[in-house]
């Protein structure tokens, strides 16, 4: 099955928790705190791999996610860093942020590339320790990963795409060209996917090309097979268009060379912009007639034509050549631009939202406030004051006031429960 589409949901790591230790020695009194820093969560990476042909692979497996960081250990150990998570994609891949559709990355060079970053992990209490506070009984959290929801869509790397309505011998074509081996049938819509072909030259040049399934009217509207392959065109270099020249199956072929081009413009104006070399198909059995009426007819619109026979194999030997000479005039294989600006996080990421669940019942859901209090030793006056400034700094006590907690009022965050004192 060929997929070139997928939204999968990715999860780098989170950092691990920095933690509460002191240390312990025989005939040592009073050892320092030691606590050690979490691990850094594992990140999420794209590599290319040029063996996977298809997006195929995540439409069953739609989460992936990276290892978290280990939390620190005492002595001044830190948590182990957690592991990235390498996911392999075609090249040619695009990724793109599914909620703006934003170019993330462009996965068609070798460099693997970071697409969602592991949560750097909390400090431990060592870190914690003044003159004035010499037992810090509290610890920093670890960060959170990059979490969020992508689309993969397959853009085939091929130098040359070959377009034209089905049935037109494209499919023979790159058979007789490249080693590729579609399947060749007497009937619509024998190819159901895009086929790569290498074709050689000489010993030192080569290009590659792609067969691509028929593009039919109204194919940039969704009707055929077009509308789902036509973004395999577009970081073509060179596009050959193959039309039956003979009409032998009743088509006229100056409409159908005006409508492939008028879908592709329907598509992308940049599309229908790309270089192109018009080749007429079936001329075995085509009369001289034919031939040099379509002759005029394309190259007074600017286009180059040459006249072959795949099934007989006439002018087929000249026909690489002069695809090769045609592509050394233009400009390396498309790459896509980076257009993704990723949203500023809230200070500290000390995002909140506070709820009244009673006349005396406050409900604050802050994320990392929670995360806060797991590292705190909440019946130490030390690190209830640490807590208590969190709640200040991040305009939390002010946010509570305003929605009108009074002396005493219960105050509930996570599993906590405090009595607000003003």
């Amino acid at each position: 099955m060929f997929v070139d589409v997928a939204k999968i949901h990715i999860k780098a790591g989170n950092g691990g928790n920095g933690v509460v230790a002191f240390h312990r020695e025989k005939y040592v009194a009073a050892g320092g705190p030691d606590g050690g820093d979490g691990g850094r969560g594992g990140s999420i990476i794209f590599v290319k791999d040029d063996n996977l042909s298809t997006l195929m692979d995540f439409k069953y497996k739609r989460k992936y996610a990276a290892q978290s960081g280990e939390d620190g250990r005492g002595s001044n150990q830190s948590g182990k860093k957690g592991e990235d998570l390498t996911i392999r994609v075609p090249r040619g891949t695009l990724i793109k942020d599914a909620e703006t559709g934003a170019i993330i990355a462009d996965i068609s060079t070798d460099e693997p590339v970071i697409i969602a970053k592991g949560g750097k992990g909390g400090l431990g209490n060592q870190h914690f320790a003044t003159p004035t506070r010499q037992v810090p009984t509290f610890a920093k959290p670890g960060i959170p990963g990059e979490e969020f929801d992508i689309i993969l869509e397959l853009k085939l790397i091929a130098d040359v795409g070959l377009i034209g309505f089905p049935n037109v011998g494209k499919s023979t074509i790159i058979s007789v060209i490249s080693a590729a081996k579609p399947k060749i049938a007497n009937y619509h819509f024998t190819t159901l996917t895009p086929v790569l072909g290498v074709v050689r030259v000489d010993e030192e040049a080569s290009f590659v090309a792609a067969d691509i399934p028929g593009i039919i009217e109204g194919a940039s509207d969704g009707a055929g097979l077009g509308h789902a392959f036509l973004r395999h065109v577009e970081r073509c270099r060179l596009l050959v268009h193959v039309v039956d020249i003979s009409g032998s199956e009743g088509r006229d072929p100056k409409e159908d060379f005006e409508l492939i081009n008028s879908e592709l413009k329907n598509f992308s104006v940049p599309l229908s912009l790309l270089p192109q070399i018009v080749v007429g198909n079936k001329s075995d059995i085509a009369n001289e007639e034919q031939i040099q009426e379509f002759k005029e007819f394309v190259e007074k619109q600017g286009y180059a034509f040459y006249a072959i026979s795949a099934a007989t194999m006439q002018n087929m030997g000249k026909l690489p050549g002069i695809i090769y000479e045609e592509l050394q005039k233009l400009p390396p294989v498309k790459t896509y631009e980076v257009s993704y600006v990723k949203p500023e996080p809230n200070k500290d990421t000390r995002a909140f939202s506070i709820t009244r669940e009673a006349e005396d019942l406050f409900e604050v859901d802050a994320e990392w406030l929670v995360r806060i209090l797991n590292g705190s030793n909440i019946e130490d006056y030390e690190s209830l004051q640490y807590f208590q400034r969190q709640l200040m700094d991040s305009g939390v006590i002010d946010a509570l006031k305003e929605k009108g907690a009074d002396e005493g009022d219960t105050i509930r965050i996570g599993e906590y429960e405090f009595e607000f004192i003003l």
